[in-house]
């Protein structure tokens, strides 16, 4: 193998690991939220680093399941949910 071909693969390795690295760091902040939107329910975890981001982010996911449409996903984000929790990891 040529030098530059022996220095791309451990680029590509590095760049791997890193990717793999990142991937399984895990968030200081783990929020469980509950929606019950138009008579369906949803729960959804996430982890975060911050509590409002981890929080929101469980919201949207939860309302992604019971909701279609622009329109619904939005009205469904402000309901208060049924459940959150939110516990430092």
């Amino acid at each position: 193998m040529k030098a530059t071909s022996w220095v791309t693969l451990v680029g590509l390795v590095a760049v791997i690991g890193v990717v793999v690295y990142t991937s399984f760091e895990v968030g200081g902040v783990r929020c469980e939220v509950c929606i019950r939107f138009q008579g369906r329910e949803a729960c959804r975890t996430v982890d975060g680093d911050r509590e409002d981001e981890t929080r929101s982010a469980a919201i949207t996911n939860a309302c992604a399941q019971v909701a279609s449409g622009v329109t619904d996903s939005m009205a469904c984000s402000r309901t208060t949910p049924l459940k959150a929790e939110c516990k430092a990891r």
